[in-house]
């Protein structure tokens, strides 16, 4: 297990590096300067290449490179070149954002979607196929809008839930949880349709294995057969898929966070690519690298916890 972690931390490190090269040298790679960008279009040539000189963009590429990895080894992300605001200080407040839909949206389409794949695998017959027919139809929604008619019908028409907007935790925990809900359950009908097509499935393979047969014979009880052995065994895949889902939902939660005008990662670096803010650019695509890694490795762990298989590869 140690040897599978040392691998896994290995690649960690690696993915976030190369991550950290490339967002670099894609920098560099555009037409513009940060001289241009924080001076504006009605600078002239000479004041553009006074202010390039001032922030060190006319330095030879490696150094730059390594004073931007020094800089990010103590937390330090640089300024942002529209407001001079700490970047690091500014995506502290929006990661948290980002994260909490990402994880509720995560969370309540496993525990829903576990519910229905279950439920479809063990009772069968016409509710097995209303399930997956609702879970198809779910899949086929575009996210947009899914969010759109929940706007519409539970803030607008019967008054329930803020329409958009984000309130703190620390300032309203209720307005908080409030503000959440509508993009939450946004994510969560798609999400929990996948969860549930991959739990009925998993289950169903886990119940026609040769040692749940053995173990019906020996009289096991039928629940613990289902709800212990058999369900052990279909939650490799649901896992997979749960994490899978984080991942994807924190890596592109711009459509959501501009739906619902929400102050997230996403929105930041839409913002960031739009105003042509290299180093809030950047500083986005580290910090979103770094999150989804950890989430994968800790992902990683988890299956090869369950599955010892995994551990040996």
């Amino acid at each position: 297990m140690l040897a599978f972690i040392a691998r896994r931390l290995a690649m960690a490190v690696g993915t976030v590096l190369a991550a950290v090269v490339i967002s670099f040298l894609l920098v560099h790679a555009t037409d513009s300067s940060p001289g241009a960008v924080r001076l504006g279009t009605n600078a002239t040539p000479e004041r553009i290449v006074a202010e390039n000189e001032a922030l060190g963009w006319n330095r030879p590429l490696p150094t730059q490179f390594l004073d931007y990895l020094a800089d990010l080894v103590r937390g330090d992300l640089g300024t942002s070149l529209i407001d001079g605001r700490s970047i690091a200080a500014d995506l502290a407040d929006r990661v948290p954002v980002t994260a909490s839909i990402a994880l509720f949206a995560t969370v309540l389409s496993g525990v829903l979607g576990v519910f229905l794949g279950v439920t479809a695998a063990v009772r069968g017959g016409r509710l097995a196929r209303v399930i997956t027919t609702g879970s198809g139809i779910a899949l086929s929604l575009p996210v947009f809008w899914v969010g759109i008619l929940l706007v519409y019908v539970l803030a607008l028409q019967l008054g329930w839930l803020p329409a958009t907007g984000y309130v703190p935790f620390s300032a309203d925990p209720v307005g908080w949880f409030t503000s959440l809900l509508v993009p939450v359950l946004t994510l969560t009908i798609g999400g929990a349709a996948i969860v549930a097509r991959t739990a009925n499935a998993g289950l169903r393979q886990a119940l026609a294995q040769e040692h749940v047969r053995t173990l019906r014979a020996m009289g096991t009880p039928e629940w613990r057969i289902r709800y212990v052995h058999a369900l052990r065994f279909a939650s490799l895949p649901v896992v997979s898929v749960l994490g899978i889902q984080f991942i994807a939902l924190f890596g592109g939660s711009v459509i959501i966070e501009n739906l619902f005008a929400l102050p997230g990662l996403g929105q930041a670096g839409q913002a960031a690519a739009a105003s042509s803010d290299f180093p809030a650019l950047v500083g986005v695509v580290v910090v979103a690298t770094v999150v989804v890694v950890v989430v994968n490795l800790l992902l990683d762990l988890v299956v090869a916890a369950l599955d010892p298989k995994v551990r040996a590869a």
